[in-house]
């Protein structure tokens, strides 16, 4: 453990604070993190944490995640910046839109939705539950499904409803390619191609399997196959490295790496610890109706 670690560690007592980092962060913030893990993990956990400051290292939605689910706690992001371009790609008057157009349709947001978003959507999801929760709308033959494209165009392909899908995407996993993956995998052939929800049709076409990021982690390590090809954002492969020692993983795609989410680093860290800044906050209206649209996804996983 370095100086800054330690002085982190010690502003942690003395704040009872909790650092949550998700997959995508840098080594470094993930390593300084007490739990690491991907959207639905992280408000899962900041869901039932004791502690009174939680430090979200990710991006701004899902600090804001935590801070509607906690509003008796302080929720600090590392850089206050640092968005999500899907995310922004939908916002709560398109939404009200979709809901005059189709009345009868629930909607369902991507967590990849700011607070407003959640706050018109009927249930939120991610991608590790996204089936389950469109599954558990016994109620309603259409879904408004935001602001993925791609991860609802894959749902609908399983479900008998009919869904009516924005044209958002993720930039970073639009920069994978089904022809490089193919290309690894006539180089690498026994192994297992494991992509996000995220990616593109004629990419999850290449896969194996097509999992959220926690599930990655867990399939990894449940597998036997000893070489996995990996379709997400690369510092994911950090946490496989470490978590399965044995194993090889050769990351999708050079391009696929997202800015926002290397905008952490334990530097600022230190410092929004040390100064409490940086605070979520949500205007309590908007907050009390995302905080139903995101219990009742918690509910169901």
């Amino acid at each position: 453990m370095n100086n800054l670690q330690e002085k982190i560690a010690e502003l942690k007592k003395k704040r009872n604070a909790v650092i949550l980092a998700h997959n995508y962060q840098l080594p470094e913030v993930q390593d300084a993190a007490d739990f690491v893990g991907d959207s639905l993990e992280l408000a899962q956990m900041a869901a039932k944490t004791d502690a009174k400051v939680i430090v979200l290292c990710g991006v701004y939605f899902m600090a804001e995640t935590a801070a509607i689910v906690n509003p008796d706690k302080k929720v600090l992001i590392p850089d206050i910046s640092a968005g999500c371009p899907m995310a922004d790609m939908i916002d709560a008057q398109k939404v009200r839109n979709l809901k005059k157009k189709y009345p009868d349709a629930a909607v369902v947001c991507y967590i990849n939705t700011t607070a407003a978003v959640k706050a018109e959507s009927d249930i939120c999801c991610t991608s590790g539950n996204a089936e389950k929760i469109v599954n558990s709308l016994k109620g309603y033959k259409k879904i408004i499904f935001v602001p993925d494209k791609y991860l609802g165009s894959f749902l609908s392909l399983t479900s008998d409803k009919e869904f009516i899908l924005s044209d958002g995407y993720c930039p970073t996993h639009a920069k994978i390619s089904p022809k490089l993956i193919n290309e690894l995998k006539e180089k690498h052939k026994n192994a297992k191609v494991i992509v996000h929800g995220e990616c593109a049709p004629m990419v999850k076409e290449t896969a194996n399997k097509i999992l959220s990021t926690g599930k990655m982690c867990s399939y990894v390590r449940n597998s036997q196959a000893r070489i996995f090809i990996v379709g997400t954002e690369r510092e994911i492969i950090h946490r496989m490295k470490k978590e399965n020692p044995g194993k090889e993983f050769i990351h999708a795609s050079p391009l696929a790496v997202c800015p926002n989410m290397k905008k952490d680093d334990l530097e600022k860290i230190y410092y929004v610890l040390q100064n409490m800044v940086n605070i979520v906050n949500v205007e309590e209206d908007i907050r009390k109706k995302a905080e139903v649209c995101i219990k009742r996804m918690l509910d169901v996983a």
